[in-house]
């Protein structure tokens, strides 16, 4: 059977993951803030096999841009250093799909992390079979609440919406590795490039005006 690791370091959390089918063979997750750098190769080399699979998952977003970044070159770079294939998956439909396994009340979910700059990631979806229901947005917390009607809100992002103590992110509010064995295989599919969310805080700078001779 084919095994796979999943890579997620696309918000506060890093964590990886060796799954074989629907099942979980090791896993690790620490919250580690901005430290994906440093966490997630020796979180990888502590697996079985050193991490080595026959395929690569990894986060592509959004969420953090560094964290982003460092997710999809680690894979990329053992991809190849392995003559494996690399995939995707979005944080935002792993957290949704988390919730739905500890407690469907049959609303939709809207999964809310945290974006930067006073903003949150925001996409609601939908069970059985869970897909999305609305676009990614990247909204400010009043937006975000105006959207949150009828919704059961999940994500370390809900804290700033003003339904909970915003210096404390509630339990299963960040994606963790190993809950890909609850997502449907199309959404494990994705390209491995980064979903940002909102455009790159630093602009390419504009030509310089070429001077008259």
């Amino acid at each position: 059977m084919t095994r796979t690791l999943v890579i997620e370091t696309a918000t506060a959390a890093c964590s990886v993951a060796l799954i074989e089918g629907s099942r979980v063979v090791a896993a690790a997750h620490e919250v580690v803030g901005r430290g994906h750098a440093e966490r997630l190769v020796p979180m990888i080399a502590e697996l079985p096999d050193g991490g080595r699979t026959d395929a690569i998952l990894v986060d592509c977003g959004p969420g953090s841009f560094t964290g982003i970044r460092v997710g999809i070159a680690a894979a990329r770079g053992l991809a190849l250093g392995w003559g494996v294939p690399v995939q995707g998956f979005s944080s935002l439909p792993l957290v949704a799909a988390r919730k739905l396994a500890e407690d469907n009340d049959g609303l939709p979910i809207a999964v809310v992390l945290e974006g930067g700059h006073g903003e949150v990631f925001m996409q609601t979806f939908a069970s059985f079979p869970l897909r999305a229901i609305g676009p990614l947005e990247s909204l400010s917390p009043a937006a975000a609440r105006v959207r949150a009607g009828g919704t059961t809100l999940v994500g370390d992002g809900v804290r700033w919406l003003g339904f909970g103590d915003p210096r404390e992110a509630p339990r299963g509010a960040l994606p963790v590795a190993a809950d890909i064995v609850l997502l449907p295989a199309e959404l494990t599919e994705l390209p491995p490039r980064p979903i940002y969310g909102r455009a790159p805080d630093a602009k390419p700078m504009a030509p310089a005006a070429s001077v008259p001779a």
